[in-house]
């Protein structure tokens, strides 16, 4: 019988329960920020054979446009719209700690990072609407 882990003399593998992460909220959260990329794995895909259906045709496209107004879709739609923003929220978080920004010889404070983070998120996302809303 071939085990799991080679048998090495010395080291310890503790045998954790497959719930080990719900013992601590750090790692509920880490877990559900790492689940996160399934959504947008989905999503991208999803992308990816609209552009497909663009090519196939005004008929093709337009069934495709069809399907994705079922509300199983909008649910998805929803869910994964909720997980990238949880996304987005812990990413800005993590560059105030991860990415050291100088100026000079001085360290930009990482509440200034994270700041420029949202600031930055926020005149995109104005941007796109006014695009989308405002020129059409």
């Amino acid at each position: 019988m071939s085990e799991a882990r080679p048998a090495r003399p010395g080291l310890y593998y503790p045998k954790l329960p497959a719930t080990w992460w719900l013992k601590r909220p750090g790692y509920v959260r880490f877990m559900l920020r790492e689940v996160t990329s399934v959504f947008v794995a989905i999503f991208v895909v999803e992308l990816l054979v609209i552009v497909h259906k663009i090519g196939q045709g005004p008929q093709a496209f337009a069934d495709m446009m069809a399907r994705l107004q079922s509300p199983g879709c909008i649910v998805f739609h929803v869910v994964a719209l909720a997980f990238v923003v949880y996304h987005t929220i812990t990413w800005f978080q993590a560059t105030g700690v991860v990415q050291v920004v100088r100026v000079g010889d001085r360290q930009v404070p990482p509440a200034v990072v994270v700041a420029g983070n949202y600031v930055a998120w926020v005149v995109v996302t104005l941007f796109i609407l006014y695009w989308l809303l405002v020129r059409s």
